[in-house]
């Protein structure tokens, strides 16, 4: 069996993502998880709120419901379950988060970010280089645009709770049916293959889900 390490910037097991990527990797594969606030109460969270410049960030906790939080709070914590993931022999690290993130972390086996696949495919199949973004948090809409606007001619984002009810994702996927964009890309771990199909019933436009993208990438590393 192989092991696959994977880094979720909330509270591991990710039970709402494994569904859509264990299919992915088949049965030589093995997913052990770390979660960067694995242990933390919600009070502790709490206190994690973004600052004015902080990077902010939105994911999944045990309870299901999710939180708001800023990068500045869990780089440590990151490193922490990297190293943790590597002492149980895992061949390489995938972060859970579709965010951008510094380039900090210590390992000595590969780091995949979903951000930077992402980008690259988006840069690829956008012959237009004209898309919508679909991100968690109206917070988030000004880092849609510094990540992906140094990229593409014109970006869209658009916000929609990937934790919330299906309809959030739905009013998003009649707003980017309106836009003129080529793509769109579901920029968040959270959004799920259900997800996925329902933006492009509506749309009729080619999407990217961030969680299988990031999935079959690793297939293609392993050759699984």
């Amino acid at each position: 069996m192989i092991k696959i390490g994977a880094v979720t910037i909330g509270q591991s097991p990710r039970v709402d993502v494994t569904p859509d990527i264990l299919p992915i990797f088949g049965e030589k594969a093995e997913l052990i998880q770390a979660g960067a606030l694995d242990g933390l109460t919600r009070e502790e969270i709490t206190q994690m709120a973004p600052a004015k410049d902080d990077y902010v960030l939105v994911s999944r906790l045990n309870d299901g419901t999710f939180a708001k939080f800023g990068e500045s709070f869990i780089l440590k914590r990151m490193q922490e379950c990297v190293k943790r993931l590597e002492e149980q022999g895992v061949s390489l690290i995938m972060v859970l988060c579709g965010g951008t993130f510094p380039d900090v972390f210590e390992a000595g086996v590969p780091i995949v970010y979903p951000a930077k696949i992402l980008n690259g495919l988006a840069k690829a199949l956008s012959k237009n280089s004209n898309i919508v973004v679909i991100t968690p948090d109206e917070d988030q809409v000004q880092q849609a645009y510094d990540q992906w606007g140094p990229i593409m001619k014109k970006v869209t984002p658009i916000a929609a709770n990937p934790y919330g009810k299906m309809e959030e994702v739905e009013k998003a996927a009649e707003k980017a049916k309106e836009t003129d964009a080529d793509l769109i890309v579901m920029d968040c771990i959270g959004y799920s293959r259900q997800a996925k199909q329902l933006v492009r019933s509506i749309t009729d436009k080619p999407v990217l889900l961030c969680r299988t993208a990031l999935a079959r990438t690793v297939c293609e590393l392993l050759d699984l």
